[in-house]
């Protein structure tokens, strides 16, 4: 496996939250498709890894984990994928991989989260706000909504005696 392929968590505690998910996968009955072990004996590096038929009600599917796990769930319809999603108490980006530009639009309009990306993943401009809804996270990162972090927004009301506009 290329280095290059390979995520190094940012310090021991995250390595370990992580790989306990990965065991959280296992132990709950999704299947390991790939990945899941730790590379080397040094830093802090996880395969990438794949977990298939992955139910709702799992915690890899329920949790940010912030790690190089993927979790697949099967759907039905596109109104399902809705419903669930917006069911998590999460909403910190997601991806639509779709031919159609309309199921696209339809979707990214419906989700509770910050950021979707159409037919591509984990893409940044520092023109672009970043930030999720619900649980995951409050304001805006990176493009002109960021500033609202630094200002004190105040409303001044007063009568005018005589306004010049009446």
């Amino acid at each position: 496996m290329k280095s290059s392929l390979l995520l190094d968590q940012i310090d021991g505690q995250q390595f370990k939250k992580i790989l306990g998910y990965v065991k959280s996968g296992v132990d709950s009955g999704a299947t390991l498709v790939t990945g899941g072990e730790r590379v080397g004996s040094r830093g802090f590096y996880i395969q990438p890894t794949v977990f298939a038929d992955v139910e709702d009600e799992m915690k890899i599917a329920q949790e940010e984990i912030f790690g190089p796990i993927q979790s697949i769930l099967k759907f039905r319809e596109v109104g399902e994928v809705v419903r669930r999603a917006n069911a998590t108490q999460y909403g910190l980006a997601a991806g639509v991989f779709t031919r159609s530009l309309d199921t696209a639009n339809a979707v990214a309009r419906a989700l509770r989260v910050g950021t979707v990306w159409v037919n591509c993943y984990d893409v940044f401009d520092a023109a672009i706000p970043f930030g999720g809804y619900k649980m995951s996270g409050v304001g805006r990162e990176k493009g002109a909504y960021s500033l609202g972090n630094y200002l004190q927004t105040k409303a001044v009301v007063a009568p005018l005696r005589d306004p010049a506009w009446l």
